[in-house]
């Protein structure tokens, strides 16, 4: 591999580190790296998923504070997301992907517009919480997502744990990573075994997520909630939009 592709790949793997355990978006700036190196797209999208593994760990890492207590809490979402990340490796594996591409943008929007409307949903609920069954469907289909394609799924897993729940950000922002890292996980299994993995480009990017997910949580903890949560969600517009012209093309 060139030596310019290699940092390229790390330096990918520094943003999606960060943007992956700030906002949900490691894909935006891990994905378009793989295919710049010359990847094509089923490669660079299973070589991503593995890559991003080190996302969970630096986050993990960089936010123990937010994640001290919620142990129970994080064993049970992650064993569900696991599940739909799972569901998600076999159907990209085994179904053509121009239907869900389709699908793909509306998600990510709709994921920005819970982000979006996250106090009003939750005034309009009281002091309800979302039940058990709702939550685990969301969390599923989430997972599913994921494994299958990923960009923006951390988004839509924010977007569903911050109505579910009233907490502060860094702290549904870093479960979130943790269950999101489940369904990766899952897929990867499978990726690992079966589908065209780049390992050389998996390694070096995971060393850039390591360092770049370590640090996200650093920045949660010091940014305001509310532009951060404005901002992801316009950013996740900004992807949505991208990737229905894309699948458009």
């Amino acid at each position: 591999m060139h030596p310019s592709d290699a940092a390229l790949l790390v330096l990918g793997g520094v943003g999606g580190g960060l943007t992956g355990s700030m906002a949900g978006l490691a894909s935006l700036v891990s994905y378009p790296a793989l295919l710049a190196v010359g990847l094509p797209p089923v490669a660079a999208n299973v070589t991503n998923t593995v890559a991003l593994l080190s996302n969970t760990v630096g986050t993990a890492a960089g936010a123990r504070p937010e994640l001290r207590g919620h142990g129970r809490r994080l064993a049970r979402l992650s064993a569900v997301a696991a599940g739909g990340g799972l569901a998600g490796a076999v159907l990209l594996l085994a179904t053509p992907s121009s239907a869900f591409e389709r699908i793909v943008p509306v998600l990510v929007a709709l994921g920005a517009a819970l982000l979006l409307l996250r106090d009003p949903l939750r005034r309009w609920a009281g002091h309800r919480r979302m039940p058990r069954p709702v939550l685990a469907a969301a969390i599923f289909g989430v997972g599913v997502y994921g494994g299958y394609f990923g960009a923006a799924a951390g988004v839509l897993m924010l977007a569903v744990l911050s109505v579910s729940a009233t907490e502060p950000l860094p702290v549904t922002n870093a479960v979130k990573s943790i269950a999101l890292g489940a369904a990766n996980l899952a897929a990867a299994v499978i990726y690992a075994v079966i589908a065209p993995v780049n390992w050389a480009a998996a390694g070096l990017m995971a060393i850039g997520c390591l360092a770049g997910s370590w640090l996200g949580p650093m920045l949660v903890r010091r940014t305001p909630e509310r532009p951060l949560r404005v901002a992801i969600a316009v950013a996740a517009l900004g992807l949505a939009g991208y990737l229905w012209w894309r699948a458009g093309r």
